[in-house]
């Protein structure tokens, strides 16, 4: 498993390296739009399991609007924004509202049907793919990067930091194989990222630094790791309720795509909001 595990994160690596190194905008993108188009299907199959035919629609459609998106802003339309600034703020008030209500009050009854968690899926799905799309067109692959590997970081330093130390159970009822040390292990690599990048100029670390000072850097690092922990959190209680283990089989040794990146969804919008002037200005 371990191995399989491995092949699949480098092969995974691998490909968004070399769409990294491309002039060409193009790859990126398309494996960002399929990216968001498999997620939404998986996602559909746990909240809308008796659907199939409804998240293999999700999935076609998202990746075909993303895609004739991405040739919008390509094309000169930058400054179309409204659809993704209004799936922003929709999946920010979520995720820092309902979602956190609902993993403190979640009852596991193994009834996955939810309306409501079905139609969050392409609002989130979107923002995020926007907002991962627009860091690459508009700023280049060190700012894409250094946002990714904030949520990375917390992800690798949770495993390995419960794995060594975790022994207080964060969310049992949800998640048995979580804990409260590897969480803070996550938050804690989270930060001193946020803190050693914030000096590199073109960072997510640096535009936090430059709007809300070091103590507002430190608040939304901490934030950000929590919302990382909230996105696995928030995908193991859909896997409950519908009884899977992954959202899929389709990564060797991770399960599904949505396995993969529960905590991107999650982090991305926010991150977008938090450097961003729309909504004050």
């Amino acid at each position: 498993m371990l191995l399989k595990r491995v092949v699949t994160a480098v092969v995974l690596l691998g490909i968004l390296a070399v769409d990294l190194s491309l002039e060409n905008p193009w790859p990126l993108l398309v494996f960002f739009s399929l990216v968001v188009g498999v997620t939404a299907y998986e996602w559909l199959r746990l909240t809308a399991p008796q659907s199939t035919w409804l998240a293999v629609i999700l999935g076609v459609v998202l990746t075909v609007v993303t895609g004739v998106q991405a040739y919008q802003w390509l094309a000169g339309d930058g400054d179309q924004l409204d659809i993704l600034h209004a799936t922003v703020v929709v999946s920010v008030l979520v995720w820092l509202t309902a979602i956190p209500w609902k993993l403190l009050t979640a009852q596991i009854n193994n009834n996955p049907q939810s309306i409501a968690w079905s139609l969050f899926a392409p609002v989130c799905l979107f923002a995020t793919w926007g907002v991962l799309a627009l860091l690459w067109i508009n700023s280049g692959a060190w700012s894409l990067l250094s946002l990714l590997l904030l949520i990375w970081i917390a992800d690798i330093l949770a495993y390995f930091g419960g794995k060594q130390f975790g022994k207080q159970k964060l969310a049992p009822h949800i998640s048995p194989g979580k804990t409260r040390e590897g969480a803070l292990f996550g938050l804690a690599g989270v930060v001193l990222w946020m803190l050693v990048t914030a000096s590199i100029d073109n960072s997510y670390a640096s535009w936090l630094l430059q709007l809300w000072g070091w103590v507002g850097l430190i608040a939304a690092s901490v934030l950000l790791g929590v919302l990382a922990v909230m996105g696995d959190l928030f995908e193991s209680f859909l896997k409950r309720q519908a009884n899977v283990k992954d959202s899929s089989r389709l990564l060797p040794g991770h399960g599904g795509v949505y396995d993969r990146v529960d905590a991107v969804v999650a982090v991305v919008p926010v991150a977008y909001f938090l450097v961003s002037d729309f909504w004050y200005s």
